[in-house]
């Protein structure tokens, strides 16, 4: 009994805790659904869940980055909606260059991410509500442009959203969305361990007093955040544009939720300061495979999916909690034994 409360406090203090949970989950969970139904068990399936979630995936990219420092960014839901309506606007009524369009709707995600950075550094806002507030402009700039969706029939779309790229073995395939939003994971992985923006992000999280006095660039870090989290969101916004082929104001309703419990379910602590951008993907398949499991079964309401959501995230909320406790036992029986050590040689 002892080795085991000994080998489960180890485990609750090592790092890698809650991904462990993740990919373990991850893996029950597909195990379940190839027993329980005929077909479940193909990479067609596994890379369908890519393809219905790859707008998902790129969201929570950016959501991982302000969750890391210690931030939260509510506005990307409805940011995408906007970047749907935007560009269906520009290439249904005025005609614009597809490239040109997704060039300008991706710029203005990054603007007003970066806008948003501004307000919570220089005026020391809330993040909560400064992006509760750009949720609610960015939503409300989507009916000023039209209260109808707006299809769009540009041939670069069609061909995006209609292209299936082979993967070389068996009959599985891809879309090109799925291309690009492994890129952006790929990228977004490389920042946040390979560069110094990433090293400033996690010490802002650990500590942004201490990341002030190690001299870090916590102000320009902070705005770079979140104008990359308006810029995953944008390139969401086109991606879901490539899904939809429309512009609409009650596109991706609550996406934002669905991005912080991908992150969440990865392993990234809600404070702050701890958590792996490849997490994120594997909460977003966590995600996905819970739908797919609900519509394998036929009989279960979509709503099901809310429910199975919001116990994982108790669930893991109680695991961050308890790796927290852990470490900071660990902590304190660390300092104790450095203050015995000086007492005893003194003696």
């Amino acid at each position: 009994m002892k080795n085991f409360r000994s080998f489960f406090h180890h485990l609750l203090t090592t790092p890698y805790f809650t991904s462990l949970i993740t990919v373990a989950l991850l893996v029950v969970l597909f195990a379940m659904g190839s027993v329980a139904y005929d077909g479940f068990f193909s990479v067609q399936v596994v890379l369908n869940l890519l393809i219905d979630n790859a707008f998902l995936l790129v969201i929570g990219i950016g959501m991982t980055f302000v969750i890391l420092s210690g931030g939260i960014d509510l506005s990307v839901g409805s940011v995408l909606a906007l970047t749907t309506m935007i560009s269906a606007y520009l290439l249904q009524s005025w005609h614009w260059h597809p490239l040109l369009v997704i060039v300008c709707v991706l710029a203005l995600g990054g603007l007003f991410g970066a806008a948003m950075g501004m307000l919570i550094h220089f005026f020391k806002l809330q993040p909560f509500i400064v992006t509760l507030a750009g949720m609610f402009l960015a939503r409300g700039l989507c009916y000023l442009i039209s209260i109808n969706s707006i299809t769009i029939d540009d041939p670069l779309y069609v061909a995006m959203s209609q292209t299936r790229l082979e993967l070389g073995f068996g009959d599985g395939f891809v879309s090109p969305s799925v291309v690009i939003a492994v890129l952006m994971l790929a990228l977004a992985i490389y920042l946040a361990h390979y560069t110094r923006f990433g090293r400033a992000v996690y010490a802002i999280g650990g500590n942004e007093h201490s990341a002030l006095l190690m001299g870090l660039p916590v102000g320009r870090t902070k705005i770079a955040i979140y104008a990359f989290s308006g810029f995953c969101a944008a390139l969401a916004g086109v991606l879901f544009s490539f899904y939809m082929l429309s512009g609409y104001g009650l596109h991706a309703q609550g996406t934002e939720l669905d991005a912080i419990a991908a992150v969440v379910i990865g392993g990234t602590l809600l404070t702050g300061g701890y958590g792996y951008v490849a997490g994120t993907l594997t909460g977003v398949l966590i995600l996905g495979v819970i739908q797919t499991l609900i519509a394998f079964d036929g009989t279960l309401s979509s709503w099901w999916t809310k429910i199975v959501i919001g116990v994982l995230l108790f669930v893991f909320c109680l695991a961050q909690r308890l790796m927290s406790l852990g470490a900071a036992k660990a902590s304190d029986a660390n300092t104790g034994i450095a203050s015995v050590k000086p007492a005893a040689q003194a003696a």
